[in-house]
């Protein structure tokens, strides 16, 4: 029994001085830097505002001014619908005005001579307060005439497609010759963005990092067209309108950029972080050194975007070739680090992020950790 206990002695020694010497700790320098945390959401850069150019009047496109990316003036005629029906109409009511106009007129110049036989006693009164009577009648058709000439000029105007805004064509859904209709819908003739030079992201952004989110937060997006390039932007609206989408419920979030280059065309996609917390200039350690233990462990709860902030955790620092525990609090983090708010730590401190056993290229041996 005592030769079989001193061989596990023996062999247990070896098995601990064997695996000292091979493992190996994977470290990392606490550094002072920013910590951000950051929603991600995707979503559409558009226009800031959009005009819809319809059709008031129905007929056939006679004649198309402007196309896809052209530079518009109010007050500009983009499009003209064959006004010739409504020529027709404007004339046909203006000759009826000027007809009953006469027809008033002389109702007039009667009335004033029945009125003065009337005061000679040359006819009846009756025969003056009738003729009274005509004038009315006469001046509520001239009246209506008028207000049937100024409708028949409206509508004329209308085949006159004009832009209400300054601001660029985004869109043309019109050719020469084609019929429009607008007797039940108003068709969509033309599309104008107001001003190209200031845009927004409409984000997707999911109900449960709306807890954060607020207007005026810092927002940073990057798009397919320029992969290298972060552009800024801020929260200029949270619309507390729902959409919900096979059960998965998002709100519409409102990034307002500034696009002096042009560089932002409408319709791209936008993979977007909008910041809702950051600290600058604080010490931070790298996520992974808060979840390693001693053996290969790893300790739950620990580190990632979502860590609750002022909670006491244990890190691992390498000093004097010796791993040593130190107990931390822990303030804001993100994906990649946290940081710390007290601590016996500083910057320059290499602390423990992971342990492998094996003799690596490069690596060398160290002893098992200090408690």
């Amino acid at each position: 029994m005592a030769l079989l206990a001193l061989v596990a002695i023996v062999g247990v020694a070896w098995w601990a001085m064997h695996r000292t010497a091979s493992v190996q700790y994977v470290t990392a320098p606490i550094a002072r830097g920013a910590v951000t945390r950051a929603v991600t959401a995707t979503g559409t850069v558009n226009p800031v505002l959009t005009i819809i150019v319809g059709a008031y009047d129905s007929g056939v496109i006679q004649n198309i001014y402007c196309d896809y990316n052209t530079q518009v003036r109010a007050g500009q005629v983009c499009a003209k619908i064959d006004p010739r029906p409504y020529q027709a109409t404007f004339d046909q009511y203006s000759g009826q005005l000027l007809r009953d106009q006469a027809i008033l007129d002389e109702a007039r110049i009667d009335l004033a001579r029945y009125q003065k036989l009337a005061e000679e006693n040359s006819i009846a009164r009756q025969q003056a307060e009738d003729q009274a009577y005509i004038v009315h009648q006469d001046e509520g058709t001239v009246k209506l005439d008028q207000a049937l000439v100024e409708g028949a000029k409206l509508n004329l105007d209308y085949t006159n497609i004009i832009s209400p805004v300054n601001g660029t064509v985004v869109s043309r859904s019109v050719t020469g010759g084609q019929t429009v209709a607008s007797s039940f819908q108003t068709p969509t003739l033309f599309l104008i963005a107001t001003d190209l030079k200031q845009m927004e992201v409409d984000t997707n952004t999911s109900e449960g990092d709306m807890g954060g989110v607020k207007e005026g937060a810092e927002t940073t997006f990057t798009v397919d067209a320029f992969p290298q390039r972060v552009f800024h932007g801020a929260v200029t609206q949270v619309r507390q309108s729902p959409q919900t989408v096979q059960n998965v419920v998002t709100y519409d979030v409102v990034v307002g950029v500034d696009n002096g280059d042009l560089a932002l065309v409408p319709g791209m996609t936008a993979s977007t972080q909008i910041i809702i917390d950051q600290r600058n200039d604080v010490l931070r350690v790298p996520n992974q050194a808060l979840r390693y233990v001693p053996g290969g462990l790893s300790a739950t709860g620990a580190g990632g975007a979502r860590t609750p902030t002022n909670k006491q955790l244990q890190v691992w620092v390498l000093r004097d070739g010796q791993p040593v525990a130190v107990t931390v609090v822990t303030g804001l983090s993100d994906d990649n680090f946290t940081e710390i708010v007290k601590g016996d730590l500083q910057a320059g401190d290499q602390v423990i992020s992971a342990e492998s056993s094996g003799h690596a290229s490069g690596q060398s041996g160290l002893p098992p950790p200090r408690l």
